[in-house]
């Protein structure tokens, strides 16, 4: 356990971009680190009891680091400090359209944008329950942003409606953007900026939990034994030890599935377009070709991007990929459901095909995603008939739903508000047609 002492010198005190730098930096250290003040204790990782601390310019912080990395930790967390606690550009207040609001996106947007003034994000928000689409986008009227997720909906003509509200940025909440018609956005002058990594972990994680609930039919289970039922037919599942895991992308999500699937004992294929040939070099997986990937592997878990046209990755998984597979494969997406054809998925299953499919995301899921319809006949004809398969397990597009991870996307997305606002080069963050 290492501890060190850190005034904070800033005139606005901890407020929320250095705790949002903090929180993220602290996030990818391997040691756990602890601030104190004022008989106050926060975890180093989490922006909001970092901002609880109530630390004013001329307050003393303790920091504790306790793990592997302890010296090195705490020269980053004092370098994050140093830096953010003085970038005090003055910037005019950012007007945000916030569309499709959860309570869960109000918790730390809200946080983190309440200061107002230099060195802040300096934005206003206003948060709209409805999805952005064609028919909603003049909501965003008088604003300079809108804050869009993966189910908002941005064909050309919402872009052009937005261009008349005097929409110059939109802000992706989210990594993916096939969502938005990136043409229509550069012909009306407007900046798009995603959230390029917020917690590939959260995503990971997910993915490896789905598939093990499907497969080892924990989903049967947990209600058999609610119903004093505890014979164990119909529960089946798979050893993952000595299997072959395909890992369909080698972005930053599939490389954490890659390292689950080793910690599971399994070898490790891979295709992506661009392969990464360092972690060949590394020995975490081999590259080889999609049709050997298919044909090889137990266990086939996607993370590419979706993207469309030839070449591209829209249903990538297709009739003739499926055919390749083992009948006793197991198949796993959390990236985009355009990624799978689900017609070929459902004729799959009928056949007897997969010991087990766990989808996230899938074709036909928007009219549901984040909504409750638990007091509503079922009228989405896909979602019916993929939950008549007792081998197949759906969620409604959570992988990304960690604490973690949604500070991450607040963080990283008013950052991304910021720079527009400074008039700074938006990085890796812009897509651009």
């Amino acid at each position: 356990m290492t501890t060190i002492t850190y005034k904070v010198t800033g005139p606005l005190g901890l407020h929320a971009r250095p705790a949002a730098f903090l929180a993220q930096a602290c996030v990818n250290l391997a040691s756990q680190i602890t601030v104190k003040y004022d008989g106050r204790t926060a975890s180093g990782s989490n922006v909001l009891e970092l901002l609880n601390l109530r630390a004013v310019q001329g307050a003393e912080l303790e920091i504790t680091a306790e793990g592997g990395d302890e010296r090195a930790a705490l020269e980053e967390i004092s370098r994050v400090l140093k830096e953010k606690l003085w970038d005090r550009n003055r910037t005019r207040l950012l007007r945000i359209a916030f569309f499709g609001t959860h309570d869960y996106d109000r918790l730390f947007f809200s946080e983190l944008a309440k200061d107002r003034g230099e060195g802040t994000y300096n934005c206003d928000i206003k948060y709209f329950s409805c999805r952005l689409t064609p028919e909603t986008a003049n909501l965003a009227k008088g604003y300079d942003a809108v804050c869009v997720f993966v189910n908002d909906e941005l064909p050309r003509e919402a872009v052009e409606t937005l261009k008349d509200c005097g929409v110059r940025l939109i802000l992706l909440r989210c990594a993916g953007f096939n969502n938005v018609d990136l043409q229509a956005a550069k012909e009306c002058g407007i900046k798009v900026a995603r959230v390029p990594a917020y917690s590939p972990y959260a995503v990971a994680e997910h993915a490896m939990s789905l598939i093990m609930t499907a497969n080892r039919r924990l989903h049967k289970a947990v209600n058999k034994v609610r119903d004093n039922n505890f014979a164990l037919s119909g529960l089946l599942g798979l050893d993952l030890h000595n299997k072959v895991a395909g890992i369909v992308g080698t972005g930053k999500i599939g490389q954490c599935m890659a390292r689950i699937c080793k910690g599971f004992g399994m070898s490790v294929v891979a295709w992506d377009a661009y392969p990464n040939r360092a972690l060949e070099a590394e020995g975490l997986l081999s590259y080889v070709e999609l049709d050997e990937l298919l044909e090889r592997a137990d266990l086939i878990s996607l993370h590419a991007p979706l993207i469309a046209g030839p070449g591209g990755t829209w249903h990538l998984i297709d009739a003739h990929a499926i055919a390749r597979m083992k009948d006793t494969a197991m198949l796993v997406n959390t990236a985009r459901g355009g990624l799978i054809d689900t017609e070929a998925l459902i004729e799959a299953l009928k056949n007897g095909k997969f010991h087990a499919v766990a989808l996230d995301v899938y074709e036909g899921e928007d009219a549901n995603v984040y909504t409750d319809r638990s007091d509503e006949f079922l009228n989405n004809d896909i979602t019916a008939r993929l939950q008549m398969f007792p081998n197949v397990v759906l969620t409604s597009h959570q992988a990304f739903f960690t604490r973690e991870a949604l500070q991450a996307i607040a963080a990283e997305t008013l950052e991304n508000a910021r720079r527009f606002n400074e008039g700074k080069d938006l990085g890796e963050a812009e897509v651009r047609a």
